[in-house]
């Protein structure tokens, strides 16, 4: 850790590398079968491993590396600085004998994780301590307000407005009539973050995502409210409860890789397990960037899931990464049944903003 913080730039570097492979699904390096990959077929290869891997192994430029492929010398070049980069990776720990991903590298690469995204969120109000409000997007319903813009169709106070517009002499509601229900905060927050870790989350979306989910492990804790984590694809992979262990969190984090399908209804029902029996704001946040798989009826299944959550008074909310009209639909189901929020992700790279935009809205 030290290391790092003195901008040892070998290490950040191989952090960094380490986090990249597990964002493509790699969990191993053996030289002779990256080389052989890349010789024989540098397009496909480029694809599973990424250009930072092949500019990391080979150490030039990726375009560079395939320009070149054909010249022997070249070849003989690049099998010696693939071996030279592998055997430094295994002397300094972060692989074993093997080329397997070791603990010590995988508390580097979450090091490095957690620095780079502090780097990122702090300009953006990051730091600071939360002034506990009385009123809440999410809690108890305790007396009304006048309507305001942004405030939910679903907490206006049907039966207060209707007295405030006769008693005003209207024959029609009107705006200025419209009063909400003014919800209190329960005080302590619980959250949950569900992240898809299917193979169509590969490569940047899947770092973006854990970038996101340290931001919100880091941001919530400081606040003092808990955290856990649901790494889900055909299955459960990783189940966290709330929690206020960041360690446990931004490891548990950095190991992610994609790998399957995806399970929806699998996760939500995880989720109210994980949750304590105790009365206070319990919140689901779900990413992903596809429909679910697993199921004979995946999708009723999942809406019948998020029903259940609603039934134990967890809310649910879904950051989608370019969904396609029918994955919005459902999405749009999920949290219309989780009175939770929808956000529709285009750029990759405002994903962990919108996290903390959500968190910021239950908290």
């Amino acid at each position: 850790m030290h290391s790092v913080l003195n901008n040892d730039s070998q290490k950040i570097e191989e952090g960094k590398i380490i986090q990249d492979a597990l964002s493509q699904g790699i969990g191993a390096f053996t030289p002779d079968l990256l080389f052989e990959k890349l010789i024989k077929n540098y397009k496909m290869t480029k694809k599973l491993i990424g250009e930072s891997l092949i500019r990391y192994l080979s150490g030039y430029d990726p375009a560079y590396v395939e320009k070149n492929l054909g010249i022997p010398e070249f070849v003989r070049h690049l099998k010696e600085h693939i071996n030279k980069r592998i055997g430094q990776l295994r002397a300094d720990g972060v692989i074993d004998k093997q080329g397997v991903i070791t603990e010590t590298g995988i508390e580097l690469s979450a090091l490095v994780l957690y620095i780079e995204e502090l780097d990122t969120i702090i300009p953006y109000g990051i730091q600071g301590e939360r002034v506990h409000k009385k009123n809440a997007l999410y809690g108890a319903k305790e007396g009304s307000k006048l309507y305001r813009k942004g405030d939910r169709y679903r907490d206006i106070d049907i039966r207060k407005s209707a007295k405030t517009a006769i008693r005003r002499g209207h024959r029609r509601l009107k705006l200025e009539d419209l009063r909400t229900f003014e919800l209190k905060s329960k005080g302590a927050c619980y959250i949950i973050y569900g992240l898809d870790a299917s193979g169509s989350m590969l490569g940047e979306k899947i770092k973006v995502c854990k970038k996101a989910g340290v931001a919100l492990a880091y941001r919530a804790l400081r606040q003092h409210d808990h955290v856990g984590l649901i790494v889900f694809d055909t299955d459960i992979k990783e189940a966290i409860a709330p929690t206020r262990n960041f360690n446990q969190l931004l490891t548990a984090i950095s190991r992610i890789h994609a790998t399957a399908e995806t399970n929806l209804a699998a996760t939500i029902k995880k989720s109210i397990e994980l949750f304590p029996p105790v009365h206070a704001t319990k919140h689901l946040l779900l990413l992903t960037d596809a429909l679910p798989t697993k199921g004979k009826d995946p999708q009723k299944e999942t809406i019948e899931a998020a029903g259940l959550a609603a039934m134990n008074h967890i809310t649910i909310s879904l950051v989608g990464i370019n969904l396609d009209d029918q994955g919005k639909q459902l999405a749009q189901k999920i949290t219309e049944v989780g009175r939770g929020k929808l956000y529709i992700v285009r750029n990759v790279n405002e994903v962990d903003k919108i996290v903390l935009e959500d968190y910021y809205r239950i908290s």
